[in-house]
This record gives C-alpha cells, structure tokens and sequence, in this order.
C-alpha cells in the first residue's frame, strides 16, 4: 500500500470514529410482558429510525411490565444515568409529573407539522395523555379490553357464532351454555375476566358497563364505593359463585394460554394479545366489544411515551424525533399489525397495511371501533397505592373473603386519605 493510500485510509478510519462519537446516544426504557411479541418488533422499529437518522443511537432496555420498566427507569435517574424516553404506563401521567421528572411535548413541538403529528391521535387515547392544558403522554402501546370468544365452542353449545354477547345478561346466558363438565369436573369454563394484574383495568370496564367511571378526570377523588359501582362488583364475583367462571383469583398471565387451551369458552384481555391468540388458537377466534349493561365502553390502557427531563438538550430533542418516528402513521400500522395493538390515529388505519391486514383479519378492526364508546383508564395522583387499594378490595370480593359494599368502602376511606393533599 502506498503512503497516499495508507493516509487516506487512516484518514477515512478517523472520520469514521468521529462519526460515530459525535452519535446522539438516547436510551429507551420499554416493558415487554403485557401481551404480544414485542421484543423483536421495538427491535425492528428502532432499527429502521436509526437507519433513516444515523446521528442517533438508541439503546433499548427492556422490562417486564409497566411497573417494571417505570422502576427501572426511575432508578436510573436517581443514580444519575440520563434517561431520554420510555413507554410507561399512560395512567402514570399524574404521578410522573407530581415527582417532576418528565417533560411536556409541548417545549418541543414547534412547526406545522410537528402540530399536525400531535393533533393526529385519537381523542380516547389522548385522554390519559393530557393534563392542566398540555401534553405529557403520546400513545404508542395502546388497547381497549376486548372480548375474545371460542366461535367452535359456540357452534357445539347451539349458539350464533357470528353473535357475541351485547349484553351482561347475554354473556351470564352464554357463559351457563359454554360450560362443559366431564365425569363431574369442570373442563371449560364459560368465561374468565383476568383477577390479578390489572384487575382495576378490567374493574373499569364493568364499571363503565354499569354507568359508572372510577375517577374524576383530576386524579384528585375516586368512586370506588357508589352504588353503581357496588353492583358492579357483585356482578363480577357473581360469575364464579353460580359457576361460569372458576373460583379463585384468575391470572392475567395464564388467562390467554388458558383460552388458547379451551379452557374458558370467553375471555377478556387486552387487544393486545390479539396477534399471539390468532397464532397459537387451534379454533376459530372470534373478537367482540365488551357488552353493556346500562351502556357499553371500556377503559383505554396501555402505555404511552414519556419524555424525560434529563440529559442533554441534544438528547431530548433525539428522543422526541424517535417518538415521532414510531408514531408515524406508517409505523403504528406496522405495529397493530405484528401485536394487535390499537393503530393510535385515523391515518394509521388508512395506510395500506392496516387496510390490508384488516381485510383479511376483521378482528383487528374491534378495538379501534370500541374506541367511541371508550374511556380514560383510571389515573389518579399517587397512582400505584391508589390502584393497589382497589385491586386489593376486588381480589378480597373474588376470593369470598369480604362483600362488595364493605371491601369498596374501605378501599374508597383510604384512597380519600392518599388524596386529601391534592383536592385544591
């Protein structure tokens, strides 16, 4: 090699180091043990952002659930490692902020198009995203619960396959026709609704069924013991005493396998699963909306993107274009297709691959339509003791060990007592 060459060989290698030195690194904290094959999606996702902006570098760091990755990702910032971004939960939205650790979008948000972006999203999602007039949260990981029932099961028991339950007294009617027993044990259950988990989130819906929101939009008063409620909550431990459902707590991370199985003819979960249930079910799956009792609905859920205020200002504006990246129309399609998760926009659903993909499974299209009649999850200031009061309350009603009135009342007494300091 000559001495030209080699010189402008060592002066290619440099440029090359300064190049990559002179990256943006960001890193994002992401839960990934709440439905779906999500690792290898983010993964693919993130890919493509860098390969369209080579000056960032984004490490992800995957958790197991929401309270996992906000762990995980506050424990970082108290030793002193920046972090960017995260998908957290989008009922964390008060709590974050009352700590002061994220940023609105609003500081970044700046051109026509960056406001076209944030005007873009659905109204339902954006509910748990919004607070005191600006936004915190941007919906990315987002569902509706969803009833996903047995069509098979349904033909054998006589009933519609094509109709699902609209109605409370329709699923109970149901659910006594699905149930199946073998030399006097039970070996399908007509329907189960996840008890442990996210047990609030599917409290939410049962509430709203009955007319009923758990919070005030402030995240300052909860209603956890009106009469609505109440009922509420007796309907759903009714379900195992007159033996629909099986005794005991039901656990969010077996309810899919159990159903997948044949084990429970109905069950409810998050859209979320969608895509693993169509893959792994030997029958044919069929996707409802919730039924209604006095009205239809069900809470949002999922996890929205945060922006943290930490690291440099290079940083932050680095993580809020990969926020917009994976936002984009084209990418949340991308997404709803490989999980089941609801596309966050309009535009996301008028994008080739959603439509494509909703042709050809229809189920796909429930959780976005549920939206109109949908609600924002329960989000309240303190929000992990006021969610545990609840969940804790519910779980001592399914499990036989108190009645509805007296397990809410005392869950309504202490959550009145976490939030006195914040009704102003």
């Amino acid at each position: 090699m000559s001495f030209k060459v080699k010189c402008l060989a060592l002066a290619l290698g440099a440029l090359s180091a300064l190049s990559v030195s002179a990256q943006t690194r960001i890193s994002m904290y992401y839960p990934v043990s709440v439905g779906g094959p999500l690792t290898q999606v983010v993964d693919k996702l993130v890919g493509e952002f860098q390969q369209a902006n080579p000056d960032v570098k984004v490490e992800a760091i995957y958790a197991g659930n929401y309270d996992d990755a906000r762990m995980k990702a506050m424990a970082a910032l108290k030793a002193g490692t920046p972090v960017q971004t995260s998908v957290l939960f989008s009922i964390d939205l008060h709590e974050l902020k009352d700590q002061g650790v994220i940023r609105p979008f609003d500081d970044f948000v700046k051109t026509p198009e960056d406001k076209a972006w944030l005007q873009g999203f659905y109204p339902a999602l954006m509910e748990n995203g919004r607070a005191e007039g600006k936004t915190w949260g941007i919906p990315f990981q987002r569902s509706t619960i969803v009833m996903f029932y047995n069509k098979d099961a349904f033909r054998q028991a006589g009933l519609d396959p094509e109709k699902a339950p609209r109605t409370w007294a329709e699923m109970r009617a149901a659910a006594a026709k699905l149930v199946r027993t073998e030399n006097g044990a039970t070996t399908r259950w007509g329907m189960m609704i996840p008890s442990t988990g996210y047990a609030y989130w599917m409290f939410g819906a049962l509430a709203k069924q009955n007319g009923q929101l758990l919070a005030n939009p402030a995240g300052t008063q909860t209603r956890f013991n009106q009469p609505k409620t109440i009922e509420a909550l007796e309907f759903w431990s009714s379900l195992s005493k007159d033996g629909l459902s099986p005794k005991g707590l039901i656990e969010w991370g077996t309810l899919r396998q159990n159903f997948v199985e044949g084990k429970t003819a109905m069950m409810w979960h998050t859209t979320g699963n969608l895509t693993a249930v169509l893959k792994e079910a030997k029958f044919d799956v069929g996707v409802a909306q919730l039924p209604a009792n006095t009205e239809p609905g069900s809470p949002t859920g999922g996890g929205n993107f945060y922006l943290f205020k930490s690291g440099s200002d290079a940083e932050q504006q680095a993580a809020f274009r990969l926020v917009k990246f994976l936002t984009a129309p084209e990418r949340s399609a991308e997404w709803s297709v490989a999980t089941g998760y609801v596309g966050v926009s309009a535009a996301s659903y008028a994008t080739p691959a959603l439509k494509k993909y909703a042709e050809t499974v229809p189920q796909a299209l429930v959780a976005r339509d549920q939206l109109s009649v949908a609600t924002a999850e329960l989000s309240t200031h303190q929000a992990g003791r006021v969610r545990k009061l609840l969940d804790d309350a519910i779980q001592s009603v399914i499990t036989g060990q108190q009645d509805a009135k007296t397990a809410l009342d005392g869950a309504q007494a202490q959550a009145d007592r976490v939030l006195k300091p914040y009704q102003r």
